[in-house]
């Protein structure tokens, strides 16, 4: 009986253990929705048309659905957020079995930079390149298929951004 309770002891502090390191609510050490975003359009100077919208779009949601911030809509925010999507590109990932010249799927990047500083003190607290991809499967209209990837590689760049903004260690 003594060595059940010694294994149980034992046991229930190999399992608590492993919460020590976990944090309860944002990461970033202040209390959700303390402080307020504010997203600048962002640029586009690609060769793709509408990404900066879709982009803006993508990273004004993420931000909402995360939390960590509140978005600010009217006025400054706490923290300005602002970018410009500097590269857009296509990767063959495979080919089509009988055709070895045929895509049939490609991965998409969007590559944008990043800059988050403090309007009050004019701190920059993040500026960095930030790529965001996604997979493509080629139906018959290649324009068609890249139209319906574009704001998935946009949520991912927008997912990115908003990791660094509420996990960064600024």
């Amino acid at each position: 009986m003594r060595k059940f309770h010694c294994l149980v002891t034992l046991c229930a502090g190999f399992v608590l253990s492993g919460c020590a390191g976990y944090r309860l609510g944002p990461t970033h050490g202040l209390a959700a929705g303390d402080k307020s975003v504010q997203v600048v359009p962002f640029a586009n100077r690609t060769l793709e048309p509408r990404l900066g919208d879709a982009v803006t779009g993508a990273l004004r949601k993420e931000l909402q659905r995360d939390g960590s911030y509140r978005l600010a809509t009217r006025g400054a925010g706490d923290l300005v957020v602002s970018g410009v999507i500097t590269r857009y590109h296509r990767q063959e990932q495979s080919f089509v079995p009988e055709d070895v010249v045929s895509v049939r799927d490609y991965r998409v990047g969007l590559t944008a930079q990043v800059t988050a500083h403090e309007p009050a003190t004019g701190r920059v607290v993040l500026d960095t390149s930030v790529t965001g991809y996604t997979l493509m499967r080629v139906d018959s209209d290649l324009t068609s298929s890249q139209r319906q990837a574009l704001p998935l590689a946009a949520t991912d760049l927008a997912r990115q951004i908003t990791a660094l903004l509420a996990d960064g260690s600024w």
